[in-house]
């Protein structure tokens, strides 16, 4: 067999083993939740401000504060900014 179909059993395996809790040597990544709605909050912004502001929509907000959807990619980095230095953004933003 290929050294490419060995690599991939051999994950596959790992894998499996991870699922049953067996020990292996996969590292598994949690990301940490965002609290978008508190993020918000700190900004003193109403949910049609803050989408208007940021470019969201607001179905969008309204999933990610009710936990419904979770926010990827740019976004969720920008929470993650906007959770530590909001004044940051909005400057940024205003300029």
């Amino acid at each position: 067999m290929s050294k490419a179909f060995n690599e991939i059993s051999a994950g596959l395996n790992d894998a499996i083993q991870h699922v049953k809790r067996e020990s292996t040597g996969v590292v598994e990544h949690k990301l940490e939740s965002v609290n978008v709605k508190a993020i918000r909050e700190k900004t003193g912004m109403s949910q049609e401000k803050f989408c208007v502001t940021f470019g969201i929509s607001l179905g969008t907000l309204r999933h990610w504060e009710q936990g419904l959807r979770s926010p990827r990619g740019p976004a969720r980095v920008l929470l993650q900014v906007m959770k530590y230095n909001p004044n940051a953004i909005i400057e940024a933003i205003q300029h």
